[in-house]
């Protein structure tokens, strides 16, 4: 493993008993740019549980401490990664290095493109990787809403009704996830069995956060949520297939999780959405009382 690090600095690919100091520096630099931290441990341990860590992840080290880390995460063709520098060692090259890192991996995957996220915040990444040839393709929102009061009850169609996930359509909300997000910006269709082992095994998959809507006993709309993701309870998929869009689903399934979340105690919730997601979901969960709260955004490079 070779890059252009500084003397001092050294680089290997990361265990999961790295989650935590891992986890720190991206809770740093998080800090350094917002004043706040929404990023933890448990979501270093997520993103890691999708990467191979020992070719596709790397982390950056000097004196025994973490000064950077990042992670290439392969689906299919797209190839994925963040690359961040403690805010101690900015101003070193290691965030050219990680990205030499990343593009090099990417050549060996027989990736085309590569995508690299940051902070919207985060000026000397744009200015770093514009530089080396990347575009500004896609902005993702982070949306939060207060629950002051409980929510407005849910407005449901005509003989249809959010129900608990049961693990026995377990293959039925996969397909259901595929077809409702078919065609959207840099979604890549997992298999079953990558649905299973990142979602359905996953150690915070709790299925009484999970609901579905049935007609005639076929997935029409899912809503999937988490009790805790980046900082706090979080909406991780909400989707409407297409013969059941435009009758009010997804904004009652919003208020349905709303809901619950409220009944636990629970006073505000997150969503990730792309800014540019052409079926409205941004507009939709600002009607369900959402606001942009933050934004991320992802940097592409055609690889020669």
């Amino acid at each position: 493993m070779s890059s252009s690090l500084p003397e001092g600095f050294s680089v290997r690919a990361p265990t999961h008993d790295d989650a935590a100091a891992a986890s720190a520096v991206i809770e740093a630099d998080e800090r350094r740019l917002r004043g706040e931290v929404q990023w933890g441990v448990d979501d270093m341990r997520d993103w890691w549980s999708q990467v191979d860590m020992e070719q596709n992840a790397w982390l950056v080290e000097h004196e025994g401490r973490v000064a950077g880390i990042g992670s290439l995460m392969q689906r299919g063709d797209k190839l994925d990664g963040w690359m961040t520098v403690d805010p101690d060692f900015l101003g070193r090259g290691i965030s050219t290095a990680l990205v030499e890192l990343a593009e090099a991996r990417a050549r060996e995957l027989g990736g085309s493109t590569v995508k690299l996220g940051a902070f919207a915040e985060n000026d000397a990444a744009r200015t770093l990787l514009e530089g080396l040839g990347y575009r500004d393709a896609r902005h993702y929102y982070e949306m939060r809403i207060e629950l002051d009061g409980p929510p407005p009850d849910p407005e449901w169609p005509h003989g249809l009704r959010a129900v608990l996930f049961a693990l026995a359509d377990a293959r039925s909300l996969h397909a259901a996830i595929n077809d409702a997000f078919a065609g959207e910006w840099n979604f890549h269709q997992r298999t079953f069995e990558e649905f299973k082992r990142f979602r359905l095994e996953a150690p915070d998959f709790d299925p009484t956060l999970w609901f579905v809507v049935k007609d005639a006993g076929e997935i029409a709309a899912f809503i999937l949520c988490w009790a805790k993701r980046f900082g706090g309870p979080h909406v991780g998929l909400v989707g409407v297939r297409k013969p059941w869009r435009r009758r009010g689903l997804g904004l009652a399934l919003l208020h349905h999780a709303f809901g619950e979340f409220h009944r636990r105690g629970e006073r505000r919730v997150g969503l990730g959405v792309d800014a540019e997601n052409t079926t409205g979901a941004t507009l939709l969960y600002e009607r369900a009382g959402m606001q942009v709260h933050s934004e991320e955004i992802v940097y592409e490079k055609e690889l020669s």
